[in-house]
């Protein structure tokens, strides 16, 4: 009798437990899942460019996403749009093939340099990339990439360029990959560039599609890089110094609405790379388990 009434007041106490963390985690979401309601509501707001009066629009319409791409006299979001975008690509293929390279370099090599190295890297990373942002635009200036079209070039050598060093967390996912299969490997015959692209990157699928969105992402929300490089450029404004242009006080006033319409825009692009890697994301673990 004593240990039914036991576990039944253990079994009491376990469900208030989870209804306390479950209550905590529903407001916690709703805290977060708020500003991000608010904005698509905004969005839809009917009062065109102005600031919005109540939480909820009293009715709702398309044209702030109209005016946002229709109305490029001042503000041309769709080129800023177009900008972020292949700036963004090719960012994302340049740096996920360096950190994956240099992690599986760091991972599974060995030679002399290799400790001083993931020492200096480590060192580097602990200060923020902006530091440098005076000395790399002059040096782009220096090499005439400063100005016109060849800002976007500026951008995605400024953005791959320093992606190797964020190695740590993929040469911590490959550290995991058992050796003797690439042991395996070198005794049927292969070399170390088909033991890295036949055995480890079919294994490596869940760092693959982190590395990717990582990649992708800084490059579609960076401010302070593209601003610098940028300056009053306007064709080759990137969408976050767009967004931030419609919140100035010239602009906000006939912009505030469309701000919010841009904010959601801007967002579509990484929830469909997300939705279309996660499935990879899941298989890769899944493989992982079976091997």
């Amino acid at each position: 009798m004593m240990r039914k009434a036991g576990n039944a007041s253990m079994g009491v106490r376990r469900k208030v437990n989870n209804l306390i963390v479950h209550t905590i985690l529903a407001i916690l979401s709703f805290v977060w899942i708020f500003p991000v309601i608010w904005v698509i509501l905004t969005s839809f707001s009917d009062q065109i460019g102005s600031y919005v009066s109540s939480f909820l629009p009293k009715s709702y319409t398309l044209d702030n996403y109209k005016k946002l791409f229709t109305d490029t006299t001042i503000l041309n979001f769709p080129k800023m749009f177009s900008n972020t975008l292949i700036i963004a690509v090719f960012t994302c293929i340049i740096s996920t093939f360096f950190v994956l390279s240099v992690s599986y370099v760091m991972s599974r090599l060995r030679f002399k340099v290799r400790k001083p190295l993931l020492n200096v890297a480590l060192t580097l990373t602990l200060f923020p990339g902006f530091m440098s942002m005076v000395a790399v635009y002059y040096i782009l200036k220096a090499v005439g990439l400063a100005e016109g079209d060849m800002i976007r070039v500026a951008l995605i050598m400024v953005y791959s360029g320093g992606s190797g060093l964020g190695f740590y967390i993929a040469k911590g996912f490959f550290d995991t990959i058992p050796k003797a299969l690439d042991e395996a490997a070198f005794l049927d015959g292969a070399n170390k560039w088909q033991v890295f692209t036949k055995v480890t990157i079919p294994l490596s699928k869940p760092i693959i599609v982190y590395t990717i969105l990582t990649s992708f992402l800084s490059p579609w929300l960076d401010f302070i890089f593209a601003r610098v490089i940028c300056r009053a450029n306007a064709d080759t404004f990137t969408v976050s110094i767009g967004l931030w242009r419609m919140l100035e006080k010239e602009y906000i006033n006939s912009w505030y609405t469309s701000f919010a319409a841009g904010a959601v825009c801007i967002s579509i692009p990484i929830a469909i790379l997300f939705i279309y890697m996660q499935r990879y994301y899941v298989e890769g673990l899944t493989g992982s388990v079976k091997g």
